[in-house]
């Protein structure tokens, strides 16, 4: 029986793989955390060692209080400057007092104090560059989303956490960076536990304006329910297959998990397919669908990133992100073609459109 199993399921792969693969974006078109129209140039720029680009572009998100792109741009300009720095050091030579440059900065020095095996260490002696960032920030709500994450890996108390936490709603009650840092604080992976995030993550959710990222926070609960226990405060590789094959999924509420799916789900349908902007989102959303069997949403999911692949969630655990990107999508289109009974109609992929500018 297993042999005429395992022949069944070579036929309905052969006949239904290639029609699933239709919908996809393919393989060598699909980009790995592209930058935006605003930032491109601004990266290009910087690659040729010019810095005003990128200042002209956070300066912009400042005075318009465009804190969600201030913090993808933040976070991207940084990661830049992690391998290619000359521009920075240029930028901060010639205006040592810019506060965009100031939090580029600050945003890359807490990421090497991450890397460092005397990570809390580190962190703590970052507090005399972070201070003056947090008090000179006015409305603006990134500096103190970098605190948070500075305060997390510093092993900063809950009283020092929830003191940070809320100068940040203060600047803005709704921003997606600063619940992820939150999120993160409140895991089992670091000082709470699986149920405190996704009591945390559905609270937030449930009062987050339509169509905003904030909604996506269960599926981030999920995503870190289904990771496989590594200690406290240490960051850990992704597992694969369903829940209840690692440690940390072991113990997950699956039905709870499915919910924050359910929920993602309807936030990702309110983008047009082929939307840079929930790119992460939904990367993550089709993450934890596979992780959790569920072929043909999944599917879908992957058809409505188009070509946008981001590395969270698929670096986790220092492999290549696209290629696990690629590979989840290939696991998922082969499932699901093994499960179509040999004359039947898989469910067809959302097609792909441009995206919204963002």
């Amino acid at each position: 029986m297993p042999f005429l199993r395992a022949l069944v399921g070579t036929a309905r792969s052969a006949r239904h793989a290639p029609r699933l693969a239709a919908g996809l974006t393919p393989d060598d078109d699909v980009l790995l955390d592209a930058p935006d129209g605003r930032l491109s140039p601004a990266l290009v720029a910087a690659a040729l060692g010019d810095p005003e680009p990128a200042a002209k572009l956070l300066a912009t998100t400042r005075d318009a209080a465009e804190w969600e792109d201030r913090d993808r741009y933040v976070g991207r300009l940084a990661t830049f400057a992690y391998h290619r720095g000359e521009w920075l050091d240029r930028w901060r030579e010639a205006a040592p007092r810019d506060p965009d440059a100031l939090l580029v900065a600050a945003q890359l020095a807490v990421r090497r104090a991450w890397e460092s095996p005397a990570r809390a260490e580190r962190l703590r002696e970052l507090d005399p560059l972070l201070r003056p960032l947090t008090e000179e920030a006015g409305r603006d709500p990134v500096p103190w989303r970098l605190a948070l994450d500075h305060a997390r890996g510093a092993h900063a108390g809950h009283a020092v956490f929830e003191g940070l936490w809320e100068q940040a709603l203060l600047r803005s009650p709704h921003h997606y960076g600063c619940h992820v840092a939150a999120l993160k604080y409140l895991s089992a992976q670091w000082y709470g536990s699986q149920r405190a995030a996704f009591d945390f993550a559905e609270q937030a959710a449930d009062d987050a304006a339509p169509g905003s990222l904030v909604r996506a926070l269960p599926v981030r609960a999920a995503h870190e329910a289904l990771r496989p226990s590594a200690g406290p405060g240490r960051d850990r590789p992704t597992g694969s297959g369903k829940a209840g094959t690692a440690a940390g999924p072991a113990a997950a509420d699956g039905a709870r998990i499915d919910r924050a799916a359910d929920r993602g789900l309807a936030l990702s349908a309110a983008f047009a397919p082929g939307d840079p902007w929930p790119a992460e989102v939904r990367n993550l959303l089709a993450y934890v669908l596979v992780e959790r069997e569920r072929w043909e949403e999944a599917l879908a999911e992957f058809g409505r990133t188009g070509p946008y692949a981001t590395s969270f969630p698929w670096a986790v655990g220092g492999h290549d992100p696209l290629r696990r990107f690629l590979a989840a999508r290939d696991r998922t289109r082969a499932e699901l073609a093994r499960r179509t009974p040999l004359w039947g109609r898989a469910r067809a992929i959302p097609g792909r459109s441009g995206p919204r500018g963002h």
